[in-house]
């Protein structure tokens, strides 16, 4: 009778265990993201300034927005997965579910609009293009005709200069921003064109030290959103921890911190919403 009494209480004692256990498991954080699980964000791997891996880890302005936008959605930084996202794979890694985010320069048009949904805006920047420090034919947009303009597969930068300013303009596509700029060091090509914010970063390189600079054109606003599934409900989410980077400072720092060095004049903090056509 003792026996049956003591096993009685300790399966009493052992399902309480269990069900703890099994809150526990499923217990959130006051944001909403679960304890223990980890996010996938998609950056660039290849912008130095913005997004870039290095044998030291993963560093630049869109690394510093995403871990803060992380953090406020409740995972500290070795809970986040890095995945690199290409600009011509963007919108598929969103749908398939690949990624939760993407922060990867990734300018908010109405054509991506269809097909995902961003947060943002939370940097504009400017269409440029990056020339040979020795290059003095090439003064205006309209000077890029006839010459080899290259950009990167997926990207709108080339296409802009194309059907707005130069239509004569070599188009040259390669896969990556690194790869153009090899082949403006090799005389390959004859301009880079993309963001300011990336080709700053480039120029700003040691080892490219007097080798390049910008043309100062501005040609059109890019204004960089960060990119969710369609319907994704971390939309709003993203915006709140975007305002909060701004009011408490951190992104004056992020920005200070990643093109400072390259003396990039950039515009200020935009506002949630406010997209700059």
């Amino acid at each position: 009778m003792k026996l049956r009494k003591v096993t009685a209480a300790s399966a009493a004692v052992l399902a309480l265990a269990l069900a703890a256990t099994a809150c526990g498991g499923d217990k959130k954080d006051d944001n909403g993201s679960s304890g223990g699980k980890k996010i996938t964000i998609g950056i660039k791997f290849d912008q130095p300034g913005l997004g870039q891996k290095t044998p030291q880890g993963y560093s630049g302005f869109d690394v510093d927005v995403a871990t803060y936008v992380a953090k406020k959605l409740g995972y500290s930084s070795d809970r986040i997965e890095w995945k690199e996202s290409k600009s011509a794979d963007r919108e598929t890694m969103l749908q398939r579910g690949d990624v939760d985010f993407i922060a990867a320069t990734y300018s908010i048009t109405p054509e991506r609009e269809q097909k995902v949904d961003f947060a943002g805006p939370y940097l504009l920047a400017h269409q440029d293009v990056l020339l040979r420090a020795d290059e003095t034919a090439i003064k205006a947009p309209a000077d890029l005709n006839n010459k080899k303009l290259c950009s990167v597969a997926g990207s709108t930068s080339a296409q802009n200069v194309k059907a707005k300013l130069a239509p004569k303009a070599d188009l040259q596509t390669y896969p990556t921003y690194s790869a153009c700029l090899s082949g403006l060091q090799s005389g390959a090509i004859d301009a880079l064109t993309t963001d300011d914010s990336i080709l700053a970063g480039y120029a700003a390189q040691a080892q490219f030290k007097g080798k390049f600079k910008l043309g100062g054109f501005k040609m059109t606003n890019e204004n960089y959103g960060i990119g969710v599934k369609k319907g994704s409900d971390l939309k709003a989410k993203i915006n709140k921890a975007l305002e909060s980077m701004v009011s408490d400072g951190s992104w004056d720092a992020a920005v200070k911190k990643n093109f400072g060095p390259a003396d990039y004049k950039n515009e200020p903090a935009p506002k949630i919403g406010d997209i700059k056509s």
